[in-house]
């Protein structure tokens, strides 16, 4: 029996996780992190377009700050999002950006002067202050009132990964490749750390560890065509369903991205819109101010892609072999442009279509993009459930993005949350309860379990296939838990789910191998997939509204009167077909923002009965505060501060708020 000791296990080695094990270690206790892939080839590397934070810096970014910041990401989540976890991150943020600054990354600055922008498909003269020029700018993105997307050219989360892969290697880290967990050790409500199996050898090792961390990204691979890289399966998410302790929160909030290229499923980043660039249909109509007369193409990403979606629906789609696509042009905004902001975009032109965007339209239509929901945390990270086990990042139900992501909040949340949550588990660790207290009987329990499990995956003659289980799960959540849903079409989807689920457990592997092994690996995935995508289906039936990415056809009106609250997910027993589904409600009385119209199409939902009461509560505390700076009226209305850690306190520095 192998068992490794640590104070902190980092399961995850993209940018939250590697946020996470530095900020731990900087509080002075020892860390591992887990990868299934070399750190620096995580998903976080895929990131194009930018980091949202309210800096200001640019001219198009003027009068930015935290409280715009905050009504921009409420808004955007459909208020699903929990208010306080979101003033937490904006007010985190721009000293996030900071300090990535100072370790290396390369964040596009301000010029000063004059140049010329696409704004709204014209051509615009924008003029940078001299006292700006050499600080941190910033681009337009869907949702947002201001210029906050801090990028660096389209490879920001590359830059990002890489600047972080390197504080790990200065910190001493170590971070082990090809390692992936298959279960967490936990006794009662405490978590212990994980097994883990080496990809390699085939060899089981038990991680025990004071503080474990799940970092491990989304669960887009349960779909058939997604942007999200082949790792990102839901099976770190799905270590804390089998738990049957742990909660996940919100997994049928399910974003879809506008501009994914046919039919890769490859993104073009909302950069490209946020620059300047239109979509068309197949008459070449530019169609989105048609729907969305305001923000157009910069609408929020669910909007945009119903609105495609609704629009291929009437006819207007470009017929191609691979199904109706529309059309995204970037050539209005010049070579120049395109080569040095968008050259990551251009070179997946040339080598996946054969295009050059610089002349000709990009071929794209929504595809499965980010997953809002993941292990429900406290806004410490910490499961309020089962204790010692914390996540961040994507994988996390922190909640910051309610039922629909803002672009660049999630690339931010990465490094924010790891910030923010490695302090709460550093203090976690120095209390009595954080102290280690598991026997080597319950590790070898869990070792000798997981190796059964194996070799009954290795011996199993029940004759179905890995690969056959997994494209029909692909196919049921692409065609019935997609975009638009419908009650009778994931009645049908939960129902052939858990076929699948059923049929996974009588599969047979043609290799036998131990060690190496990609079709074993396969068969203990996708029954963790099959799982996670039953919970997506399943909370999707049940809640009967719409709500940001959520769209239910049947159900069009988002209804805070019945459906303001979170959906929670348990799986309690290993033999269970589906997951057991509960709610917490999302206190209106609490509310910074209460809810209101999102501001796209027609007023569509229904009221809370806390709703009225809450607005004349906030106007009437502002009143009462008419002389006050901003920081005092928001102080009036929802604490916040005291909830983060004390060295992410205070004040953000601007040219127009100067400390």
């Amino acid at each position: 029996m192998k068992v490794v000791y640590t104070d902190v296990l980092v399961i995850g080695g993209g940018l939250a996780g590697l946020r996470t094990a530095v900020g731990v270690r900087q509080r002075g206790l020892d860390v591992l992190v887990l990868s299934l892939v070399p750190a620096k080839r995580s998903h976080s590397v895929a990131a194009q377009g930018g980091m949202q934070a309210s800096l200001g810096n640019s001219a198009m970014g003027a009068g930015d700050n935290e409280d715009i910041h905050f009504e921009d990401t409420v808004r955007g989540s459909d208020w699903g999002a929990d208010q306080r976890v979101v003033r937490m991150f904006v007010n985190t943020a721009p000293k996030a950006i900071r300090e990535l600054a100072a370790w290396g990354v390369p964040w596009s600055r301000v010029a000063r002067g004059s140049r010329e922008s696409v704004v709204n498909a014209e051509k615009i003269t924008i003029s940078e202050a001299d006292d700006a020029h050499g600080l941190i700018t910033a681009r337009d993105f869907g949702g947002t009132k201001k210029w906050r997307t801090c990028y660096t050219s389209d490879g920001t989360g590359h830059t990002m990964l890489y600047a972080l892969g390197d504080q790990t290697i200065a910190h001493g880290i170590p971070v082990l490749e090809r390692q992936e967990a298959l279960a967490l050790l936990h006794e009662g409500n405490r978590c212990h750390g994980a097994v883990v199996r080496d990809l390699i050898t085939g060899e089981l090792t038990a991680y025990v560890a004071k503080a474990t961390t799940i970092a491990t990204g989304g669960y887009g691979r349960i779909y058939k065509v997604s942007t999200n890289a082949i790792i990102c399966e839901g099976t770190g998410i799905a270590l804390a369903l089998e738990t049957g302790v742990a909660t996940l929160g919100n997994m049928e909030a399910v974003q879809f991205h506008p501009t994914a290229i046919i039919t890769a499923g490859i993104l073009t980043t909302e950069g490209c819109r946020g620059d300047g660039g239109v979509l068309r249909d197949v008459d070449g109509h530019r169609f989105m101010p048609d729907y969305e007369p305001e923000k157009k193409e910069l609408a929020s990403r669910d909007v945009v892609s119903r609105r495609m979606t609704e629009h291929m629906r009437k006819g207007k789609g470009v017929p191609s072999r691979y199904g109706d696509h529309l059309w995204l042009d970037i050539t209005g905004l010049g070579r120049a442009h395109i080569e040095k902001n968008l050259r990551e975009v251009k070179d997946i032109c040339e080598y996946f279509l054969g295009i050059n965007p610089v002349e000709q339209w990009i071929p794209v239509r929504p595809t499965q993009h980010y997953s809002m929901g993941g292990i429900r945390t406290d806004h410490t990270g910490q499961s309020p459930t089962l204790k010692g086990l914390f996540s961040c990042g994507e994988s996390a139900c922190w909640d910051l993005h309610g039922f629909n992501r803002l672009g660049g909040n999630s690339v931010a949340e990465t490094v924010v949350s790891g910030m923010i949550v490695a302090e709460f588990i550093a203090d976690y660790c120095e209390t009595e309860g954080g102290e280690l207290s598991i026997g080597t009987g319950l590790v070898r329990e869990f070792l000798d379990r997981e190796r059964q499990r194996l070799d009954a995956l290795l011996l199993g003659t029940g004759g179905e296939s890995v690969t056959a289980l997994r494209e029909s799960m692909e196919t049921v959540m692409m065609d019935k838990v997609g975009i638009f849903r419908t009650g009778e079409e994931l009645e049908a989807a939960v129902q052939e789910l858990q076929d699948l689920l059923h049929r996974s457990r009588n599969i047979t592997l043609r290799t036998k191998a131990p060690g190496a092994n990609p079709e074993l690996v396969a068969a203990y995935r996708v029954q963790k997939m099959l799982k996670i995508a039953l919970c997506v289906a399943q909370g999707a039936l049940l809640r009967t509204e719409s709500r940001g990415a959520h769209f239910r056809e049947d159900y069009p009106q988002r209804n805070d009167r019945d459906w303001l609250k979170r959906t929670l997910a348990t799986w309690e027993n290993d033999s269970d077909d589906l997951p057991s589904i509960h709610y917490e409600e999302i206190p209106v009385t609490d509310m910074e923002l209460p809810p209101g119209f999102r501001g796209y199409g027609t007023r569509n939902h229904v009221d809370h009965p806390d709703t009225e009461a809450r607005v004349a509560e906030v106007e009437k505390t502002l009143a009462e505060v008419p002389e006050a700076d901003r920081f005092a009226r928001q102080q009036a209305l929802m604490d916040y501060e005291s909830l983060l850690p004390e060295k992410y306190r205070g004040r953000n520095e601007r040219l127009t708020e100067r400390l």
